[in-house]
């Protein structure tokens, strides 16, 4: 019979965890190490516009009782969109509010003070409600698409990781998905307890057996949004005004993978880095030293080992130890992993041990690539045979064991006669796909290029045009770890050339992302210098 103990589910050494925040001009990502192994990459673009939850005063500039809706000035260059049925219950509590807020600049009444009105009609109109030049308090639940303007709520919500704060609701609701009634009467008793009055809570999922102290916490941190919000709208002078923007892009990313028992958070960006710095004083104040600026002079992710890591672990097939390697597929229906012992050493005489220690070895690393890849559904693991059931139940218990530190709910089956074994795994995020692949910098995929060896002489060529005729006397120049290790060879190194001829502004720095023969200049702000071009066309 195959079992998880409970006893042996518990990992002989202590993980330790740290986040790594890179914070380029077009995107930011976040990795997660544990035990120095990269286990979960997240990336977004910084020039994307998100406005979902932001929180405005605006004012109604036109009613549309054929539609039941009407449409919102919150400063887009379309009105926004806001249906009756989009007003909330408690509209009429929240609008009285705001009105008795904005008549008094001097005196906040707070919100546990407050009468709490009936609900509004189920059946009623938008005309009898609003009326033009009114103003409310709206978020926006849609961004902006084509000709249209943002879909609106006026039903106000302030989302953290474990709980959503709804003011004027003063109910309390626990997620569907928590599937303990212990649990549930537990969170919401809890809650109960600690809000305040006039405030609904609903308890998201992941407050599955979490303690008081860190629902709490999290509680103030909303409260708190609360409380900077409705000073905003008593202090507005004009309409509309934003009272409350989500999250930063990098916090956003951050809220649901931080924990406080994460030993470091590496940020290479100064403005972040004070973004998170002040998320953690208010969610965790005690572990605010564990926030910190990197200031080094290599890449942050080359900096921690991450980049060589990215670039191993996506692909087809990945390497994990003595030879042994992985070969990962997916298929419309189910992801499928095949386990090969490949040239591998035998470390032990026998055949079965020999197959138990690289399932071993397999479980541990498919474990973090279901992680990192972050593969939902069905996945079929094709391990190498073994006889003895005593190593298929080891197998077994130590995929679980590694499991236990995945966040995403899965559920895993015990080997099938044929050594298969079925996990099904719910996807947190959208599925991570690094193309590991490099397109070649010196030929563009053309299959020729000049001479290796006068690569030198050409990028000597680039920084005498970026000195004599840019007059940029102040950069610093990215190549790949084998130029850079070739550049500064000698006891008067091409670097020390270069210096000397040119100035003593130059910087090399090696750059892990970068193909062989890739270069990118950087000017002392950071920003990029196109120099491809330039020489290119000349």
């Amino acid at each position: 019979m195959f079992y998880c103990s409970s006893l042996k589910l518990i990992k002989k050494h202590i993980v330790t965890s740290e986040l790594v925040v890179d914070v380029q001009p077009k995107e930011i990502s976040i990795a997660l190490l544990e035990n120095k192994s990269l286990v979960e990459l997240q990336s977004e673009g910084r020039n994307l516009s998100f406005s979902v939850g932001n929180m405005y005063l605006g004012r109604v500039k036109k009613l549309m009782p054929g539609l039941n809706a009407c449409f919102v000035d919150v400063g887009y260059e379309k009105d926004a969109f806001l249906h009756y049925l989009d007003l909330g219950p408690q509209f009429n509590s929240l609008q009285k509010y705001v009105k008795q807020t904005l008549s008094d600049r001097k005196k906040l009444n707070p919100i546990t003070k407050a009468t709490i009105l009936p609900d509004i009609e189920k059946e009623g109109t938008i005309s009898n409600t609003l009326k033009v030049g009114q103003e409310i308090v709206v978020q926006i639940v849609k961004e902006p698409i084509s000709t249209k303007g943002p879909r609106l709520t006026a039903e106000i919500s302030f989302a953290g990781r474990y709980l959503v704060l709804i003011p004027f609701n003063d109910k309390v609701s626990v997620s569907q998905k928590i599937k303990s009634s212990e649990e549930r009467a537990r969170l919401k008793q809890l809650l109960q307890s600690i809000k305040p009055k006039n405030f609904g809570v609903i308890v998201r999922t992941v407050a599955e057996g979490k303690r008081v102290a860190e629902l709490d916490g999290e509680l103030k941190v909303l409260l708190k949004h609360w409380e900077e919000s409705i000073t905003k709208v008593q202090k507005a002078t004009k309409f509309p005004t934003l009272v409350y923007e989500e999250t930063s892009r990098t916090v956003a990313l951050l809220r649901d993978l931080f924990n406080p028992s994460y030993e470091n958070i590496y940020i290479n960006d100064k403005d972040v880095f004070e973004e998170v710095k002040d998320y953690v004083t208010l969610i965790a104040p005690e572990r605010t030293e564990i926030v910190k600026l990197y200031k080094g002079q290599l890449p942050i992710y080359d900096n921690f080992g991450i980049t060589k890591q990215i670039k191993s672990s996506f692909g087809k097939t990945i390497s994990y130890k003595s030879g042994a390697y992985l070969i990962i597929e997916h298929t419309e229906a189910l992801h499928v992993v095949d386990v090969n012992s490949g040239n591998r050493a035998k470390g032990t005489n026998s055949q079965e041990g020999n197959a138990l220690e690289v399932n071993l070895g397999a479980a541990d690393e498919i474990a973090r690539q279901l992680r990192l890849r972050d593969m939902g559904g069905i996945i079929v693991i094709d391990f190498i045979d073994m006889n003895e059931a005593e190593n298929r139940q080891k197998l077994y218990e130590r995929m679980c064991a590694n499991m236990q530190l995945d966040r995403a709910k899965h559920n895993i089956l015990p080997l099938s006669k044929f050594g298969l074994m079925q996990i099904t795994r719910q996807r947190v995020r959208p599925a991570m796909d690094v193309n590991t692949s490099e397109i070649c910098p010196a030929c563009f995929g053309k299959g020729t290029i000049k001479p290796s060896i006068l690569f030198t002489d050409s990028l000597e060529n680039k920084i005498d045009y970026l000195v004599n005729k840019l007059k940029v006397k102040k950069f610093t120049l990215h190549i790949h770890p084998y130029i850079t290790a070739y550049v500064n060879q000698g006891f008067i190194s091409l670097k020390h050339k270069w210096q000397i001829k040119y100035g003593f502004g130059i910087k090399i720095i090696p750059n892990q992302k970068l193909a062989f023969l890739e270069y990118k200049f950087y000017d002392s702000n950071g920003e990029e210098i196109d120099m491809q071009e330039e020489i290119e066309i000349k």
